[in-house]
């Protein structure tokens, strides 16, 4: 005796579809916590002060990039890691060659795009020499015999007499520094990857 089952609907067809709406719905989800969590941490950087250009180096990326798949995974990183987990852990900097680390002053102004000046580069831009004061309390300095604009920026005295002609410090001299944190990056880890199985189940949902 021979017995043949037939389903309908076609059960096996209904599985693969179950299966399929399954993966959309990972893929989805995944995309989306990553385009979160970018924007959160790109918030959060911005929310830190640190400015408009570090918050812009934050990139996310689904994967796989071109089918769906119930493994599907977002990546989220910084293309300046260095300078956003120095921010995230706090740390200890020190000149790499073991001299002076020189922080600008307002006086030394600013770079292209708001970048903070080496005392190399901001002699080729002045056309002056910086000069090194000692001092045996705080912190010592690099000078320059010139004077301040009307934008508080050192600069050339263009003085015969001397008159108007100042000692203006530039950079200040410190062995190290600590970078204070200022940024809770898992914070924002935590709050995404906690929605992901509630985005799964409602992408599924709307696939229905």
């Amino acid at each position: 005796m021979k017995l043949k089952l037939d389903f309908e609907p076609d059960l096996v067809a209904m599985l693969q579809e179950e299966i399929s709406a399954g993966e959309r719905a990972v893929k989805a989800a995944m995309a989306e916590a990553g385009g979160d969590l970018k924007q959160a941490w790109r918030r959060q950087i911005t929310g830190a002060g640190l400015g408009h250009r570090l918050p812009r180096t934050i990139r996310n990326r689904s994967y796989p990039q071109h089918t769906d798949s119930l493994d599907a995974a977002a990546f989220v990183w910084s293309n300046a890691p260095k300078i956003v987990g120095a921010h995230d852990q706090g740390v200890l900097i020190r000149s790499k060659a073991g001299f002076w680390l020189a922080i600008p002053l307002p006086a030394a102004g600013k770079g292209r795009g708001g970048a903070r000046l080496t005392p190399g580069e901001w002699e080729k831009r002045r056309g002056m020499r910086l000069r090194f004061v000692y001092r045996r309390r705080g912190p010592s300095m690099l000078v320059a015999d010139g004077r301040l604009n009307s934008r508080g920026l050192g600069v050339a005295s263009r003085s015969k007499t001397g008159r108007g002609r100042a000692t203006v410090p530039i950079f200040l001299l410190v062995p190290q520094v600590r970078l204070r944190k200022r940024l809770d990056l898992a914070r924002d880890v935590e709050r995404v990857v906690g929605k992901v199985p509630g985005l799964v189940v409602e992408r599924w949902r709307e696939d229905h």
